[in-house]
């Protein structure tokens, strides 16, 4: 979305940021998988999720430079083709390996992330250096509009199932796919529409104050740009590999479910580069901005990630559905419901941050407590609890 990353504009050529320490973790990842003796899949697991993060902001980096250069409409495409990335490639490894329960769980994860924990924490540190902090009420509805339709396309397959399932045979996988895969080409069609709205016919809505000349002087050269772009890509792949690859054993030896891993951890390891930006935006008083980076991102999950999931889905020849559990559309269909609800008067202060992160909060502590789904062979599921003793023996 154009809003959601116009934050790429303040990073300045050759300028490092807060979280680029963590860049040596790239290293560190690969001697933990391939120095005989060095390997643990626990420690790679940790050790891949921070190397991402500062790999996704430097993907973010060079889009955002690209996208100066290019010009404000393919510049607008190329962020809104771009901004969700490195949560792309991490889902798209963990469809290839069948991880489709962490998959789905990513997906809300990062609605439920973007909205929760990023406007949370953007308007807590905010909050904390201004009382009264506004933004563009229009902008921010509309968007959270977009988002609460693009929520119910997601949540509307787990109505079907649970409605289909209490009746004698009016459940089955087949059905099931064969309506996420329908819905999945409406939120894609809806997403080239937004883009339309956004890039093009009501650009003016959410374009804020620009520097041009400044931002244009400040830009990498091109090669520069695609080199870097291109480099970060190549080791988020690897990185995203091995973090998938190792999912399962970290889970195992943490005593975490599957859920807890991709709605938790898996969404934040995506989206921490973006998460930080938009804190800073806040800090700022750029509110607008803040927001456009946190509800955008969103957006963009529900109405491109997802469908280019559930396309890819068949390409791997494991077709995914779009039902999630109770908890997770619940999740979603309340953050939706509280950014729509705070966008209303146009401002907001440190309290209503601190609301939004109690939620997030609360919403982790149900799914780390949250049994594990075990299917059975006709189709149904039922639950088995998390082994907590694991957790508590930890050191």
């Amino acid at each position: 979305m154009p809003a959601q990353n116009e934050h790429k504009a303040w990073f300045h050529s050759g300028m490092l940021q807060p979280l680029d320490w963590l860049l040596l973790a790239v290293p560190a990842a690969f001697a933990v998988r391939y120095v005989p003796g060095w390997h643990n899949e626990t420690l790679l697991f940790i050790i891949t999720g921070l190397a991402i993060i500062p790999l996704a902001g430097w993907m973010g980096q060079a889009t955002g430079h690209l996208s100066t250069r290019a010009g404000p409409g393919i510049g607008g495409l190329l962020n809104a083709t771009f901004g969700n990335a490195a949560e792309l490639i991490i889902a798209l490894m963990a469809l290839h390996k069948g991880l489709i329960g962490v998959v789905k769980a990513s997906i809300t994860g990062s609605i439920i992330g973007n909205i929760l924990l990023v406007v949370g924490a953007s308007m807590l540190a905010g909050g904390m250096r201004f009382d009264q902090q506004k933004f563009n009420k229009t902008a921010v509805r509309t968007a959270a509009t977009s988002l609460s339709l693009a929520a119910i396309g997601l949540i509307v397959p787990t109505i079907f199932h649970i409605s289909a399932d209490r009746r004698p045979e009016g459940w089955s996988p087949e059905a099931e796919r064969s309506l996420s895969l329908a819905i999945a080409v409406v939120l894609f069609v809806t997403y080239i529409l937004w883009l339309v709205f956004s890039l093009i016919t009501h650009k003016g809505l959410f374009s804020g104050p620009t520097e041009k000349g400044e931002n244009e002087a400040a830009s990498w050269p091109v090669s520069k740009a695609v080199t870097i772009l291109a480099l970060a890509t190549t080791l988020v792949a690897f990185m995203s590999e091995f973090l998938v690859g190792s999912v399962e054993a970290a889970r195992e030896s943490l005593g975490l479910t599957e859920v807890f891993v991709g709605v938790i951890i898996v969404a934040i390891i995506g989206n921490a580069a973006e998460h930080s930006t938009a804190v800073i935006s806040a800090l700022k008083n750029q509110m607008d901005l803040s927001l456009g980076i946190a509800i955008g991102s969103s957006l963009q999950i529900a109405l491109f990630v997802t469908p280019v999931l559930i396309f890819a889905s068949y390409l791997f020849g494991s077709p995914m559905s779009l039902e999630f559990s109770l908890p997770e559309t619940a999740s979603v269909a309340l953050a939706v419901w509280l950014v729509v609800e705070i966008s209303g008067d146009g401002e907001c202060n440190w309290l209503e941050g601190v609301q939004l992160l109690s939620v997030y909060l609360i919403i982790g502590i149900l799914f780390f407590f949250l049994p594990e789904p075990v299917h059975v062979q006709n189709g149904k599921s039922d639950f088995a609890a998390p082994d907590m003793s694991k957790v508590l023996s930890q050191p």
